[in-house]
């Protein structure tokens, strides 16, 4: 039996960026959270994925990035990824 555990990634990005790093991120797999926070480091977004969460299931989620997006010029992507 696997035993499954989470490890944090920070990333710092510009605002104009944001959509496209998420969704890269997304494509990678393995990704159980990703969090958007501000400068400041107050708590913007967060977005809990599961195994079966795809595509248009994610698109009123990504339309409400980018309005954050267009608000912040500066933001940590912090994901936590699943690891055996």
């Amino acid at each position: 039996m696997s035993k499954e555990k989470a490890r944090t990634e920070e990333l710092s990005i510009s605002g104009e960026k944001l959509v496209s790093t998420i969704k890269e991120i997304i494509r990678q797999g393995n990704v159980r959270r990703i969090g958007v926070q501000n400068k400041n480091g107050e708590q913007l977004f967060e977005i809990p994925l599961t195994i079966g969460v795809v595509g248009t299931l994610l698109l009123p989620t990504l339309a409400a990035l980018g309005a954050i997006a267009a608000l912040v010029t500066e933001c940590t992507i912090v994901v936590e990824r699943l690891e055996e």
